[in-house]
């Protein structure tokens, strides 16, 4: 006779997933629309000071390789205490920075942290959470991660208007790794909330957590991987580059327009903190939009908003009336991406292969990552060798080229069956 399974809520994971997903978001969402800023004040040029925000991209970037690893060695929970850990010392680098350049190396390693981070709680779901409940859960965390981005730049714009200085929104992230690293510590084992974990055997007979298994196998051989799943890569995989390189372009260049256009700190914060807030909203209007009418009706509008958003923006920096521009423009690229919410998951979950989907995984987040991180580095060398309008208008015509590409390949290798039917068929 089989022992019944106990009930399960998502709110049996609100504190040990969501509570120190949402704190450490937070930080980070207070302090990366002010990197361009901070870096700008420690005397960067404008180029400069967007590569300095490009590296958090650039170390989650890097950290995707050696996470899995981390993750699978040390378990779920403890990679994110470590993560936490590691981002409080990196913060406290960027609080003591004397320039631009150690401020950078401590935004990249803040990127290696969060590579981490990400990870652990991406594995913490995996072994906890039944299958069934795993995508509504998945997809509550993305809006989590949204929620942080929302809130953090409000408290930054408070803060910098009550002490007239950026290096106060600093310590917001590291009173919130803290905090995320006490929640961690203090709850009880996962194990005697949820029951037991979800296990795997590995190909070396050591037996794991399925997200410990899951995170070592996404870092398993990956440039095999990528050579393995080539053509879908190369077409598909390419498409998703490009979301990336969008995603990563927007939040480098807002807060560098700003600068640009003389916009003071409070200001740009509290402008990208409301723009997160329409972000926030949709992450729910997007999963039912893939979901009822395909993924292709997600992917396209969010592309070919983020495109057209970019070159508006591009002709807009020597109107008298950029201010006003700068900020319906911040609003409309947070709805165009709100849009897409979650639309990197759902295609690398649809396309990975069922029976052993964690090396297509890893290569997939690898390549949505390269481009993430490849976008702001292009915006600060075409910024340094022409100026952030043609920056943007490359951008805006990256982004077009995706929505093109993502047009022609969603529909060749991802054949959708509207969720009225599939209940009808008994797959609901």
């Amino acid at each position: 006779m089989s022992i019944p399974a106990r009930p399960f809520s998502l709110r049996s994971v609100a504190l040990a997933a969501f509570l120190p997903t949402l704190l450490f978001s937070i930080g980070e969402g207070a302090i990366i629309p002010l990197i361009p800023i901070v870096a700008h004040n420690l005397g960067a040029s404008l180029a400069v000071a967007g590569l300095i925000a490009a590296m958090v991209m650039l170390g989650e970037l890097v950290g995707d390789i050696p996470s899995g690893w981390v993750v699978s060695r040390i378990g779920e929970r403890n990679a994110m205490i470590a993560a936490s850990a590691l981002t409080i010392a990196a913060v406290l680098l960027c609080i003591i920075a004397p320039n631009p350049w150690v401020l950078g190396i401590g935004i990249f390693i803040v990127g290696l942290a969060t590579a981490v981070f990400a990870l652990a709680r991406h594995a913490f779901m995996t072994s906890y959470v039944p299958v069934e409940y795993r995508a509504r859960a998945l997809s509550t965390l993305g809006g989590i991660f949204r929620a942080g981005w929302f809130i953090g730049p409000f408290i930054s714009a408070g803060l910098i208007h009550l002490t007239g200085g950026t290096q106060a929104v600093f310590w917001v992230f590291i009173i919130c790794s803290v905090s995320a690293a006490v929640v961690l510590l203090l709850l009880p084992d996962p194990e005697s909330t949820f029951g037991p974990p979800q296990v795997a055997v590995s190909k070396d007979g050591v037996v794991r957590s399925a997200g410990e298994e899951l995170a070592a196998e996404e870092s398993e051989g990956l440039f095999k991987t990528l050579w393995n799943f080539r053509g879908v890569l190369l077409r598909l995989g390419t498409g998703a580059g490009l979301i990336g390189a969008m995603r990563a372009s927007r939040t480098v260049i807002l807060p560098l327009w700003a600068v640009s256009i003389g916009i003071n700190e409070p200001d740009t914060a509290l402008i990208i903190g409301i723009a997160g807030a329409i972000d926030f909203a949709l992450f729910y209007v997007s999963g039912q939009i893939m979901d009822r009418f395909g993924r292709i009706w997600s992917a396209l509008p969010s592309m070919i908003g983020l495109g057209a958003g970019h070159l508006i923006l591009a002709f807009t920096h020597d109107l008298p009336s950029n201010v006003e521009w700068f900020i319906g423009v911040a609003m409309f690229l947070s709805l165009a991406n709100g849009i897409g919410s979650g639309i990197l998951m759902t295609l690398g979950a649809d396309l990975a292969p069922k029976n052993d989907p964690a090396p297509f995984l890893g290569g997939w987040r690898f390549t949505a990552d390269f481009g993430g991180a490849a976008a702001p580095l292009a915006v600060a060398g075409i910024t340094a060798a022409a100026s952030i309008a043609i920056a943007s208008g490359v951008m805006g015509v990256l982004g077009l080229a995706g929505a093109v590409l993502l047009g022609r390949y969603i529909p060749r290798y991802i054949t959708h069956k509207p969720r009225s039917a599939r209940v009808s068929d008994g797959q609901g």
